[in-house]
């Protein structure tokens, strides 16, 4: 080539997945963006339920006495599963996408190594309760004998596993916070296809196994979720992702990142379920009858929360990564987008099962009064759905904002008209409906609290905290 030929035009260089992955959440398609981001995780939580189905059917051939420990036990994992999924979980995916949306890919991953210590220390915190206040706890209850025996032998080998569990739930958290949900929702799919034999290998005692009753449940648990921890490990260990595990300082302002959103978050899982137990309570006081009743109805709810869930946590990331980036706009019709698609189908969901209760009671019962008790609770309840998936997926939303102060408020007002409310008016005397009634009116506060937290002007360390500062010392 001679010293007059052109210089050759320079070759741009392909864009990473990393950046691939970054633009569709800032420019893609919103539903099928949000779709994309949130059936994995969907997906997750059905097969998670799934195992819990599977486990119970076990169980259930060891005798009433063992159930009953399972029982006692069963809110404490209920409890710090939601805490380290939506709760402390959300805050490190908000904390995750708003530094990536920001192009901070360092903070990213310190996010990751302070998530990690976070695991390690509240999974600690979590078996050390279980061992210590345990025997406590279910004694309180209830528990005695055979079934005390149980929860504890229960209790103490999955409680063991309460490390493994926080790590696999607060690594999976950081991934779908930088837009990486396959990786997480492929471990927890083979997970339940691992766990669903290995759990009765272990109770009943198959080939060289030994015979561990409801203790080989919780090992297999706990086995799963060990197996499950060190593949994330590996993944983000090797820099494989989006994410890459690096040796970083810790620093004070990386974790207010994370707990200024998930300690606000972890307090709503715990509010949400003391609204259910006080609520249980009420509706105890007019009769078995009325509980079975209610019981039977409000499983209905619990199945729509694997939809929303999963919505969320596509809501969270698109929302957070918005907010890094500064396209607040985008942040909005995300939030608004999702909070139309989830009052569509909880509300849909919610006037079917109001005009035709039997079809859902029928499946588990055809006593009258059960039946009848469980038909005024959807007639009342269930057309407030809608309510509620506005209210969760707002919620979600401002997970990805940091903006908690309004969700914080939804949830106290949930609490106290769902709840005090209806443990006020059964105590008074009122009616099983005036009951639902305050159960329904509480959600709908919660869904309009939420709402305007989405517009109303944020407060100071609010709007300081959805900016997203860099964590590294100026």
């Amino acid at each position: 080539m001679s010293g007059c030929d052109p210089a050759p035009p320079a070759v741009a260089s392909a864009p990473s997945a990393r950046e691939l992955r970054l633009q569709a959440i800032l420019h893609g398609p919103l539903l099928p963006t949000l779709l994309r981001l949130g059936l994995p995780t969907v997906g997750v939580l059905l097969a998670q339920t799934l195992v819990s189905v599977a486990e119970t059917y076990w169980t259930s051939f060891l005798g009433t006495a063992v159930q009953a420990g399972v029982a006692l036990v069963f809110p404490l994992p209920a409890l710090m599963t939601a805490m380290s999924n939506g709760g402390i979980g959300g805050g490190v995916s908000s904390a995750v996408a708003r530094a990536v949306g920001a192009g901070r890919q360092d903070d990213a991953d310190a996010l990751l190594v302070h998530a990690l210590v976070l695991a390690v220390g509240l999974g600690l915190l979590f078996t050390a309760g279980a061992l210590l206040a345990g025997p406590w706890l279910y004694r309180a209850m209830g528990g005695t004998g055979a079934a005390l025996q149980a929860a504890l032998l229960f209790s103490g080998w999955f409680f063991a596993g309460s490390v493994p569990i926080w790590i696999v739930n607060l690594l999976a958290a950081a991934l779908r916070g930088a837009g990486e949900v396959r990786l997480p929702a492929l471990v927890t799919l083979v997970g339940a296809v691992v766990v669903i034999p290995l759990s009765p290998a272990l109770i009943f005692g198959i080939g060289p196994l030994p015979r561990m009753g409801i203790g080989g449940a919780g090992l297999a648990v706990a086995l799963y979720f060990s197996g499950a921890a060190l593949v994330l490990l590996r993944h983000v260990w090797r820099g494989h992702g989006v994410l890459a595990l690096r040796r970083v300082p810790l620093r004070p302002a990386a974790f207010r990142a994370i707990l200024g959103v998930g300690l606000v978050s972890a307090f709503g899982t715990v509010a949400a379920n003391l609204t259910i137990l006080l609520v249980t309570a009420a509706v105890g006081l007019f009769g078995v009858d009325a509980l079975a009743g209610y019981g039977i109805a409000s499983r209905l709810d619990w199945l729509l929360i694997p939809l929303l869930f999963g919505l969320g946590t596509a809501v969270v990331t698109m929302v957070g990564v918005s907010t890094g980036a500064g396209h607040h706009a985008r942040a909005r019709r995300v939030a608004w987008t999702a909070a139309l698609l989830a009052a569509g189908v909880a509300g849909t969901v919610g006037l079917l099962a109001a005009c035709f209760p039997r079809a859902w009671l029928g499946l588990f019962t055809a006593d009258p009064a059960v039946l009848a008790a469980g038909a005024r609770y959807l007639r009342v309840v269930a057309p407030s759905y809608g309510a509620v998936g506005v209210g969760m997926i707002l919620y979600f939303a401002c997970q990805g904002r940091a903006r908690m102060s309004w969700p914080f408020v939804a949830g106290i007002a949930r609490l106290v008209v769902a709840a005090g409310g209806g443990l006020l008016l059964a105590r008074e005397g009122a009616g099983m409906t005036a009951v639902f009634a305050a159960v329904a009116a509480g959600s709908v506060a919660f869904g309009l609290l939420n709402a305007l937290g989405m517009v109303a002007r944020p407060l100071p360390h609010a709007a300081a905290a959805s900016r997203g500062e860099s964590l590294q010392p100026s």
